[in-house]
C-alpha cells in the first residue's frame, strides 16, 4: 500500500470538506389540514395519515 509522502495543507483539506452541505427536507401538504409535513409520515398538526386519524394530538 502506498503512503502519502507529503503533508496536505489546511486549505487543501478544508477545500475537500467544503462540499458537505446540509439538505432541506422534502415537504408535502397534508390532505386533511393543508399544513406542511414530511412525506410518508403522520401529520404533526392533525395526526392523520392517508386520510385516517392515527395520532391523538393534545393541545395546550
Amino acid at each position: 500500500m502506498a503512503n502519502p509522502t507529503h503533508r496536505h495543507s489546511r486549505s487543501r483539506r478544508d477545500k475537500r470538506r467544503a462540499n458537505w452541505k446540509g439538505e432541506t427536507p422534502n415537504l408535502s401538504t397534508c390532505s386533511e389540514c393543508k399544513e406542511l409535513k414530511q412525506p410518508h409520515r403522520a401529520c404533526a398538526s392533525c395526526g392523520s395519515y392517508h386520510g385516517k386519524k392515527v395520532l391523538e394530538i393534545v393541545s395546550k
